[in-house]
């Protein structure tokens, strides 16, 4: 039986299509989660894509928190379920308190949309469980509120537990400590700032966000797979 993977949808969500057809490349099913439903209907991993929940009012995933479906991913993360939170999804992970920290304005107010050079940091997270510490990976990001902050006291425990999963090698939004995606204590709620399903195909450019997403799935119970045309994840020198 497939692995199921449940994409949380909010009103100016837009990169749930991205998502589902990403995982699908990697032979799961991918099916909505509506913000209004206060269920995950037994999924196997749940993705909150990226996009502009709830137009971004107030700031990037304030709102998004109160919606129902929130409460049942809470649920289904401190049951050990693999829950990746991706650029909007990252922010209303922390907002929901799933995840520390915050994300602010890039550093010289700029909308970014390009490529970012990534540097995996750990392999506890679900994310990155496949992949060697140092491995460097070319990524999209899209994003005007990327930067992310924390107190001293965050960063620290952040560190201490290797909890900072993925860091920028050239930093484009002045992130603290270089921060692209960090993840939860027990290493099953992941966020990040950069878009690997949009590094999925070579079609797209990349397929740098294969191993990304296949680690993730691995963690959902989804047995090994090959991955998309291509082959494996390229790596860049650093």
């Amino acid at each position: 039986m497939s692995l199921r993977v449940g994409v949380v949808v909010f009103p100016g969500s837009n990169c749930e299509g991205d998502a589902m057809e990403a995982v699908e490349g990697l032979g799961a099913e991918a099916e909505v989660l509506w913000h209004g439903e206060a269920t995950t209907r037994q999924v196997d991993a749940v993705i909150v894509p990226g996009g502009f929940a709830h137009g971004d009012y107030l700031r990037p995933g304030a709102i998004a928190r109160f919606s129902p479906v929130m409460g049942a991913v809470a649920d289904f993360a401190e049951q050990g379920g693999p829950v990746l939170g991706i650029c909007n999804g990252f922010q209303v992970l922390t907002e929901a308190g799933l995840l520390p920290g915050a994300l602010q304005k890039n550093r010289g107010l700029k909308f970014l949309c390009t490529t970012a050079t990534l540097r995996v940091d750990s392999c506890r997270s679900v994310l990155t469980s496949g992949l060697a510490p140092g491995t460097v990976l070319r990524i999209p990001i899209n994003h005007f509120e990327g930067n992310y902050t924390a107190d001293p006291e965050t960063l620290a425990e952040l560190r201490a537990e290797d909890r900072i999963v993925v860091r920028y090698v050239d930093n484009p939004n002045g992130s603290l400590d270089d921060i692209a995606g960090i993840c939860s204590s027990a290493g099953n709620v992941v966020g990040l700032m950069p878009h690997p399903e949009r590094a999925s195909h070579p079609l797209l450019g990349s397929t740098d966000g294969v191993a990304l997403l296949q680690s993730f799935l691995d963690a959902g119970g989804a047995p090994a797979r090959s991955t998309t045309p291509g082959g494996t994840p390229e790596r860049h020198a650093s």
